[in-house]
Formats: C-alpha cells, structure tokens, sequence
C-alpha cells in the first residue's frame, strides 16, 4: 500500500491550469489518509470561486487512484481553514517569486522575558 509520501507526490503531478505551481507546493492538500486501499485526500482551493473547482480534485483522484495498491481516493475540498499564501511551499514561492513570509508581527526573535 502507498504512504502518504507518495500519495503526496502522485498529488503533486497536479497543477492548478492558472498558476505554475503544483498543487502540493501551493499547499492546497490538507491531509491524507490511508486505509485499507482507499486514500481520503482533504484539501482546499485557491478560492471559493476557482474556476478549476471540479477539475483540480477530479485530476488528483485519477493520479491516486493510479497508484498501485489504492483502490479508491476520495477527495473533499474545504475552506475552513481558508487557503492562503502563507501556506505555499519554499519551492513554490521560488518559482512564483514570492518573498518568504514575515515573520508574526510580534516576533522580534528575542528572549520572550
């Protein structure tokens, strides 16, 4: 049976048709889970009105469903918690040329006392 690994990167052979990023590394794929033959892959969208709202999951469930050892993939899509940017990956924010995030407001990186 596949790990989450690897489900992660048959994920990841997806690509959102509007932005060169996969969808792994734009940090759309909330969690996975594996039992028994089935995958339940929770992840999000870029926006509640994305255009590729039925493609994007339906791609994933094919690409899983490919792997050996996995019978079915179900894919929910949640926006609670919302996608944001902050949930990019470092290798995503390379090749959109995003900046790391800044750090929380009151993070100085000091002693907290």
């Amino acid at each position: 049976m596949p790990t989450t690994d690897e489900i992660r990167a048959a994920a990841a052979t997806v690509f959102d048709p509007e932005i060169p990023v996969n969808i792994v590394d734009l940090g759309l794929i909330y969690t996975i889970e594996v039992t028994e033959g089935k995958a339940d892959i929770l992840m999000s969208l870029t926006s509640e009105h994305c255009p590729a709202a039925v493609q994007i999951p339906s791609q994933i469930k094919d690409a899983v469903e490919a792997l050996e050892g996995i019978e079915a993939a179900e894919v929910t899509v949640t926006f609670d918690p919302p996608w944001g940017p902050h949930l990019i990956s470092d290798a995503g924010r390379e090749v959109l040329g995003i900046p790391d995030p800044e750090p929380d407001a009151g993070d100085d990186g000091g002693d907290p006392a």
